[in-house]
C-alpha cells in the first residue's frame, strides 16, 4: 500500500484506527502477536561449531596439531603401542579444551553485549486509549498513532496527521544532506521517489526540527529501512585500542618465542637429542608464550565491568569508552537534570499589573490562575497520574507549569479541549521561545512563553521596567524565569512564522522555577575534585541562575569566573585555551560555543567527558572524548552521539562510572601483568636450560598444561576483582600514556624472570636429587605452574596481599582451587603422571617444591612494603598543582596578545 499517496483519513481508514486516540492497548497486542516486534532481524550469528572451527586458525595451534600427527605417525611406525598414543593424543585433547574455553569466553562476552544492547532500546511516545504513554518503539504497530519533537528518531515508517514545521532528516535512506520538509496535509503522486514524500517519515531517520503525530503503516522489516537491513548488518565488531596494542604486543612476543625456539631446537639438535621431541617442545613453547586469549580475556573483563556498570544506571554504548574513563580529567556538565533533581518546580509567579510576587500553591489568584492557564496551553509537555506517582513526559519547564495549574485543578487535558490548539511555532535554539495558537471563545490567541530576554524586544504592551526588576530579583534567587505573552487574533493568521506571530506581544507576566540540586551532586563534585577530575556547569541558563547552582555544588569556587555564551564569541581559540581552567562556569551557551570549550580543553592535554541530553549537544557530545547522555530527557540524537548514557540523568552516576572505569582500566593492566609475566617465566626456562645443560626443563605437555591451567580461570578471576577505593585517589591516567608506563612493564620481566629463576632452581634440585632428568621436570613443573597461580593473588592490587585480605575474590579463590586440582590430578594419579612424564618425588623435594611456589608471596610482599611497587596515594593536590602549571606555562601567540 502506498501510503504516501493516501489523505490522512483514508489511512486511517485503511489501518482501521483513529488519527485523534489512536488505537486501543488490547488492538494494540492483538496487532503485536500478528505483526512481531517492530525491530529489524538481526545478522546470523555465528554457530558455536563454527566458532570453534575459528579456534584453530592460530598458525602456532595448527603446527602444534601437526606435531601431534607426526608423533602419532612415529608412534606407530616403532609399534610404541598405547604408551606412544598418549602424548600426541594428550595434546589433541589440550588444544581441544583450549578451544572449547575460547568459546565459552567469546559466548559470555557476546551475550553480555547483547544484554547491554537490549537496555538501551529507545522508547516512543504513542496514544493509545486516547492517552499519552511511553512505550518501547520494538513494542509499536501499524496503526499506532505516535508523537515526535525535533531530536527524535523515528520509530517506524509512519503517514503524517499533523506536522509543523517538521524537517527530518533521511540521509540515512536518500543521501541527501539537507533535511527534507515535511507536511501533513501534502499527498504525493503515487510514483513519487521517497525523498519527495514529503506527508510520510520513514524508521531509522532523525525529525531535526518541528514537531508532528503520525500513523504507524509499517514495522520491522517491512519498513524502507529494513528493506535496505543489509546495510546496517555491516557494521563489524571492532577490538577497542587496548585490544589493538596487546594484538600487537603479542605479535613481538611470538617473534621473540620463535627466535628462542630456534635457538633451542638447534642446541639441541647438535646435542644429539630426540629431533622430534625437541619440535614438539619448540612448538609448545612458541604457542605457550604467546598469550593468545589475552584479547578475548580483555573483552570478558570489560563486558562484565560494563555490566557491573549498568547495575550503576551507566549503559556504556561503545567498549573503548571504558578505557578512556579512567583518563578522563575534566568534565563538561549540564545543569538540568545532571547536577540537579530535573523535577523543575513552579514556586514563584508574576502578573503584570500586580504588586509582587506570588508563591505557587494549589489555590492562587485569579490572575495567577489565568497565567497558569496560558502557559499550559503553549505547553506540549502533559503530566499523567500512574496510580502511585504523577509520571512528567516532556520538557521539565513546560512540566512544572503543567503541574502547577493542575494543582489549581485546572488539568491540561480539560484547557486543550476547551481551548483547542491549531497551530504552533515550536522552540528553537535560536530563539528560545515557542508560540501557540488557541481558539480562546471567538478570537484566535498566539501564546508565547520563552526567555525574558529574549521575548523583551518583542513585547509592546505591558509595564516591562517592572518586569526587568521582577526578572532580576527571580533570577538572584536561582530561579528559572519563564515569560509568557499574548497577541490576539479575530481570524486565523494566514503565515504562521515568527516574524508574523511573534511581535506586538502583550506581556502577561512570568513564572519562576527551580529544579534543586541533587543531594548527591555535591558530594560527587567534591569526588571528583579528590580524583584530579574538574568539573565545569555549561547550560543554556541565564549566568546569574547557574552561577548560583554551581556555588551550591562546589563547582563556582572562590576566584572562578561564571561566563556567557556572548563572553566566548568575543574570545579567539587561544584565549579561550588560556581562559579555560578559569572559568567553571558557561551559561547561555550555543552549540557552537560547547564544542570550542571541549577543544580548548583538549588542547590542554585533558580527556574530556561531556555531558548532553538535546539536538544542539550531539555536536559536542561527538567532538568529546567520552560524550553522555542522558536516558530520561535525552533525545534519541544525543543518545546516537554519545559513548555513554545515564540511564537516570545524574551527575553522580558519571562519577560512579569513571570509579568503575578506573577499576576495569586496573583489572584489565593486573591481568596483562601476569600473563604476560607468566609467558615469559616458560621461555626463560626452557631456554635457559637447554642453553646451559643441553635438557628439556619441560615437555610439550606440561607447557600446554601450565599454559591453560594459568592462563584462563585464574586470569578471568582476576579481571573480576573488585574495584579498589585508591583508584579514586589517583590522577587520571594521561590519554596517551600505554599500559606499560611508569615501570609496569619492567616489572613485568623481572616477575618472569623470577619466575623462570624459580623453575630452573627447581629443576636443577629436583635432577640432582633424583639422579635424572624426569625428577628435575617433575619439580620444575610443579614450582612454575604453581608458582604461577599463586601469582594471580599478588597481582590483585598493588597494596599489601594481607592488607585488602588475601581471599576476599571469592571467584579468584573458586579459579585457583580448580586450577590446583587439575595440577593435583597430573602430580600423583597413575597413569596420568606416565602420560605427562612426572613421577613420584621424596617428600623433602615436595616441601621444598612448596616453599619455591610461595617465594613470590614473598618477594611482592617486600617490594611493595619497600616502595618498590607502589600503592595509590591520595593526590588531589600534587595533580592540580601539575595542571595549573601546565596551563600557567602556556602563552598567547603573539598576534593574540
Amino acid at each position: 500500500m502506498q501510503f504516501h499517496n493516501l489523505s490522512v483519513q483514508q489511512t486511517a481508514e485503511e489501518l482501521k484506527t483513529s488519527s485523534s486516540n489512536g488505537l486501543s492497548g488490547q488492538e494494540a497486542e492483538s496487532r503485536l502477536s500478528k505483526y512481531g516486534p517492530n525491530q529489524l532481524k538481526a545478522k546470523k550469528k555465528q554457530s558455536k561449531f563454527s566458532k570453534f572451527l575459528d579456534q584453530f586458525k592460530d598458525p602456532m595451534i595448527l603446527i602444534l596439531l601437526a606435531a601431534a600427527a607426526i608423533s602419532l605417525v612415529v608412534s606407530i611406525m616403532n609399534h610404541e603401542g598405547i604408551k606412544g598414543l598418549f602424548e600426541p593424543f594428550l595434546i589433541v585433547l589440550i588444544v581441544v579444551v583450549n578451544a572449547a574455553m575460547g568459546v565459552a569466553q567469546e559466548d559470555k562476552a557476546e551475550k553480555a553485549l547483547e544484554a547491554l544492547q537490549s537496555l538501551s532500546a529507545p522508547k516512543a511516545r504513542v496514544i493509545r486509549d486516547g492517552k499519552e504513554t511511553l512505550v518501547e518503539s520494538k513494542d509499536l504497530v501499524p496503526g499506532d498513532l505516535i508523537r515526535l519533537d525535533a531530536g527524535d528518531f523515528v520509530p517506524a515508517d509512519a503517514r503524517l496527521v499533523r506536522s509543523s514545521s517538521m524537517k527530518s532528516d533521511e540521509s540515512a535512506l536518500t543521501g541527501e544532506s539537507v533535511p527534507a520538509e515535511k507536511e501533513a496535509t501534502a499527498v504525493i503522486e503515487e510514483k513519487a521517489p521517497l525523498g519527495d514524500r514529503k506527508d510520510m517519515i520513514y524508521s531509522g531517520c532523525t525529525i531535526s526540527y518541528g514537531t508532528g503525530m503520525a500513523i504507524v503503516t509499517a514495522t520491522g522489516m517491512d519498513t524502507e529501512m529494513g528493506k535496505i537491513a543489509n546495510l546496517l548488518d555491516s557494521e563489524q565488531e571492532t577490538m577497542t585500542p587496548l585490544q589493538k596494542k596487546l594484538n600487537q604486543l603479542g605479535k613481538y612476543l611470538g617473534i621473540l618465542a620463535i627466535v628462542c625456539c630456534a635457538i633451542i631446537f638447534v642446541i639441541g639438535l647438535m646435542d644429539g637429542q630426540n629431533p622430534l621431541e625437541l619440535f614438539m617442545t619448540a612448538v609448545s613453547l612458541a604457542v605457550s608464550a604467546i598469550p593468545e586469549g589475552l584479547p578475548a580475556i580483555v573483552t570478558i573483563v570489560l563486558s562484565i565491568g560494563v555490566q557491573r556498570m549498568v547495575k550503576k544506571n551507566a549503559i556504556i554504548r561503545k567498549l573503548p569508552a571504558v578505557e578512556t574513563l579512567g583518563s578522563a580529567s575534566v568534565i563538561c556538565s549540564d545543569k538540568t537534570g545532571t547536577l540537579t533533581q530535573n523535577r523543575m518546580t513552579l514556586t514563584e509567579a508574576y502578573v503584570d499589573g500586580s504588586n509582587a510576587i506570588e508563591d505557587i500553591t494549589t489555590s492562587n489568584s485569579d490572575g495567577v490562575k489565568e497565567l497558569l492557564k496560558y502557559g499550559t496551553l503553549d505547553s506540549d509537555g502533559s503530566v499523567t497520574w500512574d496510580g502511585k506517582k504523577w509520571i512528567h513526559i516532556g520538557d521539565p519547564t513546560e512540566t512544572s507549569i503543567v503541574m502547577a495549574a493542575q494543582n489549581n485543578g485546572m488539568p491540561k487535558d480539560e484547557l486543550n479541549k476547551e481551548y483547542p490548539r491549531i497551530a504552533d511555532l515550536p522552540f528553537d535554539s535560536d530563539r528560545k521561545m515557542m508560540t501557540s495558537i488557541n481558539k480562546v471563545g471567538d478570537k484566535y490567541v498566539a501564546i508565547t512563553k520563552g526567555a525574558f530576554d529574549q521575548m523583551l524586544p518583542r513585547i509592546t504592551h505591558g509595564n516591562t521596567e517592572e518586569a526587568k526588576k521582577i526578572n532580576q530579583q527571580m533570577s538572584e534567587n536561582a530561579l528559572r524565569v519563564i515569560a509568557i505573552a499574548k497577541r490576539e487574533f479575530d481570524s486565523m493568521p494566514e503565515n504562521i512564522t515568527s516574524d508574523d506571530i511573534e511581535k506586538d506581544l502583550t506581556f502577561l507576566g512570568m513564572v519562576g522555577m527551580i529544579d534543586p540540586p541533587r543531594e548527591e551532586a555535591a558530594q560527587a563534585v567534591a569526588e571528583a575534585k579528590k580524583a584530579g577530575i574538574r568539573t565545569v556547569m555549561i547550560t543554556g541558563d541565564h549566568v546569574v541562575t547557574a552561577s548560583a547552582i554551581a556555588k551550591k555544588l562546589g563547582i563556582l569556587r572562590p576566584g572562578d569566573k561564571a561566563v556567557t555564551g556572548a563572553d566566548v564569541d568575543a574570545m579567539t581559540d587561544r584565549e579561550l585555551e588560556k581562559e579555560a581552567p578559569q572559568i567553571s562556569v558557561y551559561a547561555r551557551v550555543s552549540p557552537e560555543n560547547k564544542i570550542r570549550i571541549v577543544k580548548a580543553w583538549q588542547k590542554l592535554g585533558q580527556t574530556v567527558a561531556m555531558t548532553g541530553d538535546g539536538v544542539n549537544d550531539a555536536p559536542a557530545l561527538k567532538a568529546a572524548d567520552i560524550g553522555v547522555a542522558m536516558g530520561v530527557t535525552g533525545t534519541d540524537v544525543a543518545k546516537g552521539a554519545s559513548d555513554m548514557t545515564l540511564s537516570d540523568d545524574n551527575f553522580a552516576t558519571i562519577i560512579a562510572a569513571v570509579r568503575e572505569g578506573r577499576g576495569i582500566y586496573a583489572n584489565i593492566k593486573n591481568v596483562v601483568g601476569y600473563l604476560l609475566g607468566t609467558n615469559i617465566g616458560e621461555v626463560l626456562v626452557v631456554f635457559f636450560v637447554m642453553l646451559l645443560w643441553k635438557q628439556s626443563a619441560l615437555l610439550s605437555m606440561q607447557l600446554l598444561w601450565i599454559n591453560m591451567v594459568t592462563d584462563s580461570l585464574p586470569a578471568i578471576a582476576l579481571g573480576m576483582e573488585p574495584v579498589d577505593d585508591a583508584v579514586m585517589n589517583q590522577a587520571p591516567t594521561p590519554k596517551n600514556q600505554g599500559i606499560f608506563a611508569n615501570g609496569f612493564g619492567t616489572r613485568i620481566i623481572l616477575q618472569g624472570m623470577m619466575f623462570g629463576l624459580l623453575a630452573i632452581i627447581a629443576f636443577r634440585i629436583g635432577e640432582t636429587w633424583t639422579g635424572s632428568e624426569m625428577g628435575g621436570r617433575s619439580l620444575c613443573f610443579m614450582v612454575l605452574a604453581c608458582s604461577q597461580v599463586v601469582q594471580a593473588y599478588n597481582m590483585r592490587s598493588e597494596k599489601s596481599l594481607f592488607k585488602i585480605g588475601p581471599f576476599t575474590n571469592k571467584h579468584l579463590n573458586m579459579a585457583v582451587a580448580a586450577s590446583t586440582a587439575m595440577m593435583v590430578i597430573v602430580q600423583f594419579i597413575p597413569g596420568i603422571m606416565t602420560a605427562f612424564g612426572v613421577m613420584y618425588l621424596p617428600w623433602q623435594l615436595y616441601l621444598i617444591g612448596v616453599l619455591l611456589i610461595f617465594v613470590p608471596v614473598l618477594v611482592m610482599e617486600i617490594s611493595k612494603k619497600f616502595g618498590l611497587i607502589k600503592h595509590a596515594e591520595n593526590v588531589e593536590e600534587k595533580y592540580h598543582e601539575k595542571v595549573e602549571k601546565e596551563i600557567d606555562s602556556r602563552t598567547l601567540d603573539p598576534e593574540d596578545k
